[in-house]
């Protein structure tokens, strides 16, 4: 039931590609309806947000800040959550856009002196959800993905459903790069998630699993009761996600479609299911248009396939190196432009089609 499909390396370099692709691709019909989202785009979907081209949000960069973080822990756990938060401290002072409020509210905390095992405030939002999958590509072993995971996500939220939510998603994308059925992995999700807070989050997941014949718009509709927009509760996109991975595996494209398709918080949603789908597929399952049309600097892709191999590299050998950087200056240079897209985005949401 273990037998990996996927290769360590080319699985964390799918994970990461494919968060960036379902964030990238998500991101221009973020916050829209399920409704708006069909009438802007009667086609298959594609990347609107700069010019034709695509570019990614705090999704894929809290991704690749965890990737830098295991690399620079080289697995050793005491390292990783207090690096983890340094980034985070200096990821929000790039002034970057769309940060969420629970995320903004623990960095302020790190920043004004909070310890990284107590910063995190009550939420239940999909913020540590979005930045797990990889955590479950790069991990070889079960018990340390879950300790990672618990370590990422109390470090900006407090809320139990949270953590239980990310641990899924990384708990996924382990079982895709593993070539898992889906009902190993849902016997396996029970075994571990025996907290009576993740109660409803396990009797969702369930129904995902039980009804993969259905696409994952109805799966919105009839199980999650949000037939316009699927929002950040984590126990609501989580599940979401999930169902579009069970329903299409190994088509990232197809899976990226039915969830965006959904309305709501499409980047992060899309950033969830594209790193789930990553891991088991690799970099060969990512639609090669999709992945050209990525149009960031200095988080290039090639940046983030190296990020991607020395994050294999460090946890195989178990020694934490330095991480590739990204110069400051230029991210907050590249945050400045991703801004006024963002408030132009904003201007074209008031005029038809509605």
């Amino acid at each position: 039931m273990t037998t990996s499909t996927t290769d360590p390396a080319n699985a964390i370099v799918g994970c990461i590609l494919g968060t960036a692709i379902g964030d990238a691709l998500g991101l221009p019909y973020e916050g829209l309806s399920a409704q708006r989202i069909a009438r802007l785009s009667t086609t298959p979907l594609r990347y609107r947000f700069f010019f034709g081209r695509g570019m990614v949000s705090d999704d894929t960069e809290h991704t690749c800040m965890v990737a830098q973080a295991l690399i620079r822990s080289g697995g050793e756990e005491v390292i990783f959550t207090p690096d983890l938060a340094r980034r985070m401290k200096w990821w929000l002072l790039g002034i970057p856009a769309g940060v969420g409020f629970a995320t903004l509210r623990a960095v302020i905390k790190l920043w004004f002196g909070a310890s990284p095992w107590s910063s995190g405030v009550d939420s239940a939002g999909n913020g540590p959800a979005m930045r797990s999958a990889v955590i479950g590509a790069a991990c070889d072993d079960l018990d340390h993905v879950a300790t990672f995971v618990t370590q990422s996500a109390t470090l900006t939220h407090s809320d139990p459903r949270a953590e239980h939510a990310a641990r899924a998603v990384a708990f996924a994308a382990y079982a895709a790069k593993h070539g898992w059925s889906i009902e190993h992995y849902r016997d396996q999700l029970r075994q571990r998630l025996i907290d009576d807070s993740a109660a409803q989050l396990l009797e969702t997941i369930d129904a995902a699993c039980d009804k993969r014949d259905v696409t994952t718009q109805a799966f919105a509709r009839d199980v999650l009761k949000s037939p316009d927009k699927v929002g950040g509760f984590c126990n609501h996109s989580v599940p979401l996600a999930l169902h579009a991975w069970m329903r299409h595996p190994t088509d990232l494209r197809a899976a990226l479609e039915e969830v965006i398709r959904c309305g709501g918080d499409t980047d992060t949603n899309g950033a969830i299911a594209g790193g789930i789908i990553g891991a088991g597929v690799g970099r060969e399952g990512m639609p090669t248009d999709l992945l050209g049309g990525i149009h960031e600097w200095p988080r290039t892709v090639a940046w983030m396939s190296e990020l991607a191999e020395q994050t294999d590299s460090a946890l195989r050998l178990g020694a934490g190196e330095s991480a590739p950087r990204l110069p400051f200056l230029g991210v907050a240079a590249r945050n400045a432009l991703f801004l006024v897209v963002v408030l132009g985005h904003g201007l074209r949401r008031l005029f038809p089609p509605y």
